[in-house]
């Protein structure tokens, strides 16, 4: 083992659940307001409510881990025990003055496809005032983490590598579905981390260290997950967490390159990214120069984007150092002075999934904004991307002309009017739009004819092509020009599942 944490993980998560330390009934116990001071780092507002239950078990726990606050030695050692109370004190992860003892790493817990999942980390800044997190820092539960689980399938397959796994979140996630599961990271004491939750989630991982691809030389993968230090700046490494020390999205350029490399056929990569706007440089080229000319499928879906002040600032507080300070004024002139070196006007950030195709087809880059709501969970609708994708490469215009559809349960059709201000009354029609309600929400505007002959669709009723026709002689319409003015509105349908192909839906 590489850690003491390792040793004594499962036997304090044991502790934890038996005292009731998970989100549901931490919610019971604290009630909802001083709950929802956890998330918001009002540490006052919960000690406050635990004022009449300062000894109780569930109490003292909730003092240690969640707030840090100074706890009496012997109310530790009466819940957890005095073994596991030394053996943090030894690993420097708690500090003990005067009998009071303080506990310096985060524990927290979350449902991960209805399972409950234990972390330790670092302890991170929200509870603690004027605490600033070392460049060693080690992340524990955090949206960036969460929002990666969320894309990524829930499949099996046989070998998967978490690329620089942190405390190891994302192999966690994976291991009901992974038989083998890789875990690297540059990073050792976040290896110490994530073999300590391995262990107490009682999933086998196999930790390696090393910088990016090095720990995996020669070894390819069905699944890659990534949640690299992606944070667009100067090539410097201030936190090991969030600093890859290559210059501005050079981070995102190396997990995409380096993973095709690691991809069986058919295998996938899934990763959060970043992506520099700069001046007279389209960004879904620049993604797509990654990208090997052959064997390979992409969708680059942004999530959101900020300028480059914006981006600056976010990420100096992120790290609790105050813009306004003499530090942060030197730190946001150094890296807007790089930015403007480099021509950078912006930074995009959003999913990367990637899919290793049959190496004689030509490489497919998809990039796309949605900065709209989606689903909570999106992993199986990644997957069906691809599936779409593939059936799209594999026909013609002829072909998709001839194919029956299926138009997906969920898809609402949106008949928008507007004030009629050229005539001053009533309503006028300004929009026909067939939106999904599930998945990533996608929305299209449609014309009448298309709402209409998508209408007529039926998996085992008549093709694309037959119900174009009859709606063309219904209406006076040249069959052969409506069918060609088709081809692209369906394609651009089937590619967000709007509509679907009957032969890839069968046992849906």
């Amino acid at each position: 083992m590489r850690s003491t944490l390792t040793e004594i993980s499962l036997q304090l998560v044991q502790v934890l659940e038996e005292v009731g330390f998970t989100p549901a009934a931490l919610q019971e116990y604290l009630g909802p307001a001083a709950f929802s001071s956890i998330a918001r780092g009002e540490p006052a507002s919960i000690l406050y409510t635990l004022r009449t239950r300062e000894e109780e078990p569930l109490a003292i726990l909730i003092q240690a881990f969640l707030v840090h606050a100074e706890v009496p030695r012997r109310h530790l050692d009466s819940v957890l025990g005095v073994q596991i109370i030394d053996a943090l004190l030894t690993l420097g992860m708690a500090q003990e003055k005067d009998s009071l003892v303080t506990i310096g790493i985060d524990i927290r817990s979350t449902l991960i496809d209805g399972r409950l999942v234990w972390v330790f980390s670092d302890m991170d800044a929200s509870m603690a005032a004027g605490h600033v997190p070392g460049k060693d820092h080690v992340l524990g539960i955090g949206a960036a983490s969460l929002s990666l689980l969320s894309t990524t399938p829930r499949t099996p397959v046989h070998a998967l590598l978490d690329l620089g796994a942190g405390s190891g979140i994302q192999s966690l996630g994976q291991a009901p579905y992974a038989r083998t599961i890789v875990a690297t990271d540059v990073h050792d004491r976040a290896l110490d981390f994530a073999e300590a939750n391995g262990v107490a989630n009682k999933v086998s991982l196999d930790i390696r260290s090393g910088s990016w691809f090095e720990p995996v030389s020669g070894e390819k993968f069905d699944r890659i997950v990534a949640n690299p230090p992606f944070v667009v700046g100067p090539p410097e490494i201030g936190h090991v967490y969030r600093d890859s020390g290559l210059d501005l999205d050079g981070a995102t350029e190396c997990v995409v390159r380096g993973g095709v490399e690691h991809l069986k056929e058919q295998g996938c990569l899934h990763a959060l990214g970043s992506w520099v706007y700069r001046e007279e440089e389209s960004v879904p080229a620049r993604v797509a120069s990654w990208i090997p000319e052959k064997g390979i499928s992409a969708w680059f879906i942004q999530r959101d984007i900020v300028d480059s002040i914006d981006y600056v600032n976010t990420w100096l507080r992120d790290e609790s150092v105050d813009p306004r300070s003499s530090e942060g004024a030197q730190r946001t002139q150094h890296w807007l002075q790089h930015f403007d070196r480099a021509h950078v006007t912006a930074v995009g950030f959003g999913f990367i999934a990637i899919k290793r195709i049959d190496d004689h087809l030509p490489s497919e880059v998809v990039f796309e904004d949605i900065s709209h709501p989606i689903d909570a969970y999106v992993g199986d609708e990644v997957q069906e991307h691809f599936v779409r994708m593939e059936w799209l490469r594999s026909k013609d215009a002829e072909a998709i002309l001839d194919a029956q559809y299926y138009l997906r349960p969920g898809v609402a059709k949106e008949d928008v009017s507007t004030t009629d201000v050229e005539t001053g009354m009533g309503f006028a029609p300004a929009a026909l739009r067939l939106t999904r309600t599930d998945g990533f929400r996608f929305s299209h505007d449609v014309d009448q004819h298309i709402a209409a002959i998508i209408a007529g669709l039926h998996p085992t009723g008549l093709s694309l092509r037959e119900v174009a026709g009859l709606y063309a002689f219904s209406n006076g319409l040249e069959d052969d020009a409506l069918c060609a003015a088709l081809i692209q509105p369906i394609v651009a349908l089937i590619q967000h599942g709007i509509i679907l192909p009957a032969d890839i839906t069968t046992g849906w």
